[in-house]
Parts: structure tokens; C-alpha cells; sequence
């Protein structure tokens, strides 16, 4: 009976601790996952600005290994270059791609006017009109594509943190690459030096796998929109090409307003511009696709879609545009950290 008595406050001290222990780590988790939430638009800024960065020193490197000009100098060059493309790109073409976008603004809209009236025409679709305007879905969805593609901060302010970011980046990369690979323990540090090179190839190489296919689309589209006789060719095209950087969604996000302004022009051209995208994907899923995947990390469908609406609830457009940069990451970092140490253990799936 004595010694119950003197265990009993050891182990209530022991279970009390125990709690404390276990309530504390519980909070810290809670706390590491709300911190992680807040600051994970910054993030996927920051991973924009290392893309362009990262762009930005592959120019560089092309000039360099081709004119033998310092390093810095081509650096420059490459910044200047871009800047001046983009700058004449709008000089030139800049009043005629913002008179369409301002037109098909104002098109968009009487559009999905008349592909409610067209539906309506017909039992199935009258059916169709009535359940989604009964069930609210309309506004759902516009609620769910505000959330997927808005910003961390507002349109000019993101662009402006990225701008800066990337110029930083640009300047100097080593010191932030020294600056990480300086907080790793010593015998990490080998290491750690090595991972972020081969990062820094993976970005390179989904950079250029992207940038075929945006003007592959881009130049194909606009040939055949141009066949077609469909207005707006340079606005739909550009669209086409920017939205392949967002692989599932981006093709089916630019074929709505091209669709949409077919169908002013009667069923059968709708019919047309959609089995025209529809082919266009096709060639570039089998022809232009395996280039682009050699150039990049080979990434599943399905892993890519969960990435994309995942961070896309977290972080708005930027999260859909840069789920899969960052899904390319961690598949390296995975393989590096994890899998290539446990290959002496294979084992085959039966």
C-alpha cells in the first residue's frame, strides 16, 4: 500500500509531462502549418523570380559560350536583350493585341448570351441552361476560378516583388546559393551545393521544354485561326500559347474563348475551331512533347493535376502556374535525399 502510494504522484508527474510534451509538439506542428499557409504566396513569388532569373542566366550562358565575353557583361546583355524584345514587341504590336483584348472584353459576354440561347433551342440543352441556373453552379465556378487565379498581393504588386526579386537573383545568384548552402550542417554542405545545381538544371530544363511548346501553340494556332477566318487571331493565339505553361487546365482555359467567339459565327465554325485545338494538342502531345520531355523531368498526369489544384487553393494563379516547377523540384529532391539511398533495397511490384 506504501509503495502505491509513493509511485502514484511519479507516475501522474511522468503522465502530466508526457501531455505537456505531446500538447507542445501538436502546437508547434499547428504553428509551422498557419506560418507555412501565410507565407506560401511569397514563396511561389519567389520561385517566379528565380525563374526568370534563371532564364535570364541561361541567355547569358548561351552568349558567353558563343562570344567569350566576361560573364557579367553577357549578363547584362541578356537582361538588356530580353527587355528590349519585350519593349518593341509592344511598340509594334502593342495597340493592336490591346484593341482585341478591349474587344473581346466586351464579346465574351454577349457570347455566353448566345450559347445560352443555342442551347435553349433544343430540349437537352433548354435542360441543361434551367439546372445551372437553379443550382447556382455559375456562381460556384466563378467563385472557385477567383480563388484559383487570383494574386498574393494584387496583380502590380506581385509582378513588381517579382521583377525585383529576379533582378536580385540575376545579379548574383551565388550569394544566395552560398548563403543556403552555409546553413546546412558540414557534412551537408557538399551536398547541398550539389542539389541546388542540379535544381538550378532542373528550372533550366522545364524553362526550355515550356518556351518550345508556347511557340509551337502559339505559331500553329494562329495559322489555324487564320484559316478559319477567326477574328481576334493574335489575342487567341497568345492566349493558346501562355496558358500551355499551365499543363490539364491551360489548353482547355484557352479554348473557351475561342469557342465562345466561334459560336457567334454559327455551330459548325465552333465545331471547327474546337476539333482544331483539340488537333493541334494532339500533334504536340506526340510530336512536340517528347522533345520538351527531354528537355525537362518526365512528371505523372495525375501527380501534376493534385499539385495543381492543391496549390492552387494555397496560392491563387500563382500556385496553378507554378505547380509544376515546384513538383519537378521535389521529385529531384526526392530522388537525391531519399530514393537513390535506399536503391540497394529494390523490390519489384507484383
Amino acid at each position: 500500500m506504501q509503495e502505491s502510494e509513493t509511485g502514484s504522484p511519479k507516475n501522474h508527474s511522468s503522465f502530466s509531462k508526457k501531455v505537456w510534451i505531446v500538447g507542445g509538439i501538436f502546437s508547434l506542428i499547428i504553428i509551422l502549418i498557419l506560418l507555412f499557409k501565410a507565407l506560401f504566396g511569397v514563396l511561389l513569388l519567389s520561385l517566379t523570380a528565380i525563374l526568370i532569373a534563371v532564364y535570364f542566366r541561361g541567355c547569358a550562358d548561351i552568349l558567353h559560350r558563343n562570344l567569350h565575353w566576361p560573364k557579367k557583361l553577357c549578363t547584362f546583355l541578356s537582361v538588356f536583350i530580353n527587355t528590349l524584345l519585350v519593349v518593341a514587341f509592344f511598340w509594334f504590336v502593342g495597340a493592336r493585341l490591346q484593341q482585341q483584348i478591349s474587344q473581346l472584353s466586351d464579346t465574351l459576354p454577349k457570347t455566353i448570351q448566345h450559347a445560352k440561347d443555342q442551347l435553349s433551342n433544343s430540349t437537352l440543352g433548354s435542360k441543361v441552361v434551367q439546372f445551372l441556373n437553379n443550382s447556382g453552379s455559375s456562381l460556384k465556378t466563378k467563385a472557385l476560378a477567383k480563388k484559383l487565379f487570383s494574386g498574393t498581393f494584387g496583380v502590380l504588386s506581385d509582378l513588381y516583388i517579382i521583377l525585383l526579386l529576379s533582378i536580385f537573383f540575376t545579379a548574383d545568384p551565388l550569394l544566395y546559393k552560398r548563403g543556403i548552402v552555409h546553413l546546412l550542417p558540414p557534412k551537408a554542405k557538399d551536398k547541398g551545393d550539389k542539389l541546388l545545381s542540379e535544381l538550378d538544371v532542373v528550372l533550366k530544363k522545364w524553362l526550355k521544354g515550356q518556351i518550345i511548346g508556347f511557340f509551337f501553340i502559339a505559331i500553329i494556332t494562329g495559322v489555324g485561326l487564320w484559316i478559319i477566318g477567326m477574328p481576334l487571331i493574335l489575342t487567341l493565339a497568345l492566349i493558346a500559347g501562355l496558358l500551355n505553361f499551365i499543363p490539364n487546365f491551360g489548353p482547355i482555359i484557352a479554348l473557351i474563348p475561342a469557342v465562345l467567339l466561334a459560336l457567334m459565327q454559327g455551330p459548325t465554325t465552333a465545331i471547327i475551331v474546337g476539333s482544331m485545338y483539340t488537333f493541334v494538342q494532339i500533334i504536340q502531345s506526340s510530336v512536340t512533347q517528347p522533345i520538351i520531355q527531354q528537355k525537362m523531368v518526365s512528371i505523372p498526369p495525375a501527380l501534376t493535376i493534385i499539385a495543381q489544384v492543391a496549390f492552387g487553393v494555397l496560392g491563387g494563379f500563382w500556385g496553378v502556374l507554378m505547380a509544376t516547377p515546384i513538383v519537378a523540384l521535389l521529385i529531384k529532391i526526392v530522388n537525391r535525399l531519399y530514393v537513390e539511398p535506399q536503391s540497394q533495397h529494390k523490390y519489384e511490384l507484383k
